[in-house]
C-alpha cells in the first residue's frame, strides 16, 4: 500500500498493471477506490500502469485542517511527487471533479510532467459556478454543498465527520481559483481530454469550450455524478481510446 511523504503530509495511492503511467485522481467527497469501482482501473491496466492517487484530506492520505496545504500548487505536487515516486518523467494525468482543477493546476505549474491531460467533470472556466442549482442566486457556500450532497447522494459523505471538515472546506475553497486554468489548458503542449456527462452542467460549457478551441471532447451518458458511478464504462473506452492514440511517456 504506497504512501509518499511530501511537504509533510502522507499522500496514498494505489497502483496497478504496466506500461506508460496513467495517474488518476478523484473529486471532492470521493476516493482511489472510485477509479476502480467505476471499472476505469480495470479497462486500463491491461496497457497502462494506473495509479489512483487519494488527495490530501481524502481517503487514506493525512487530513490537514488548516487552508495552506490545499492551495493548487501543493496539490497539484502532490500529483508529481507520486509521478516522481513510480520513477517516471511524464504520466498521463486524469481529473474529475475537484481532481480535475489539481490536474489543471499540474499543466499550470509542471507542464513538462505531463504526457496529456483529460479534464473531467469539471468546467474549468467558470469553476462550480456553472452548477449551481436552480434558487441559489449568489455564490454557493460549503455549508450548501454539503447539505446538497447529503440529500441527492448520501453515500459519498457517509464517512465525513466532524474532524474532517475543515479539510474539505479548504479544498472547496481552494477550488474555486480558477487564476490562469485557461491558459495553462490551451498553452499545456499535450494532447487535451476534455469529458463530461450529458446531464452534468458541466457539459454544455466545455463542450463550446473544446469546439471554440479545436480540442477533443467526450459526451457521456451520466450526471455529475453518475458520469462516472454509473456510467464509468463509457467513460472509461472514450480515455481507453484517447490515451492509446497519445501513449507518449517516458516509464
Amino acid at each position: 500500500m504506497p504512501f509518499i511523504a511530501h511537504r509533510g503530509q502522507r499522500i496514498h495511492y494505489t497502483v496497478e498493471g504496466r506500461g506508460p503511467l496513467v495517474v488518476l485522481q478523484h473529486g471532492l467527497l470521493s476516493t482511489s477506490e472510485s477509479w476502480k469501482r467505476a471499472g476505469v482501473v480495470d479497462a486500463l491496466s491491461d496497457q497502462f500502469r494506473v495509479a489512483c492517487v487519494d488527495a490530501l484530506g481524502h481517503g487514506l492520505s493525512d487530513k490537514a485542517g488548516e487552508p495552506e496545504p490545499y492551495a493548487l500548487d501543493q496539490l497539484a505536487g502532490d500529483l508529481v511527487a507520486v509521478i516522481d515516486d513510480l520513477g517516471a518523467d511524464r504520466a498521463h494525468v486524469v481529473g474529475y471533479s475537484m481532481g480535475a482543477w489539481m490536474a489543471v493546476g499540474v499543466a499550470k505549474y509542471r507542464r513538462e510532467r505531463l504526457a496529456s491531460l483529460t479534464v473531467a467533470g469539471w468546467d474549468l472556466v467558470n469553476g462550480v459556478e456553472s452548477a449551481r442549482p436552480p434558487g441559489f442566486a449568489r455564490e454557493l457556500k460549503f455549508n450548501q454543498f454539503m447539505t446538497l450532497a447529503r440529500f441527492s447522494t448520501p453515500a459519498l459523505v457517509a464517512w465525513v465527520t466532524p474532524e474532517h471538515l475543515p479539510g474539505l472546506r479548504a479544498c472547496w475553497d481552494a477550488a474555486r481559483d480558477l487564476t490562469g486554468a485557461e491558459a495553462a489548458v490551451l498553452g499545456v503542449g499535450a494532447p487535451v481530454l476534455l469529458w463530461d456527462g450529458r446531464d452534468d452542467p458541466y457539459h454544455d460549457p466545455m463542450q463550446a469550450f473544446a469546439e471554440r478551441h479545436g480540442l477533443r471532447f467526450l459526451s457521456t451518458a451520466g450526471d455529475h455524478v453518475s458520469a462516472l458511478t454509473q456510467h464509468g464504462a463509457e467513460g472509461a473506452a472514450g480515455l481507453r481510446e484517447f490515451l492509446t492514440q497519445n501513449p507518449r511517456s517516458t516509464m
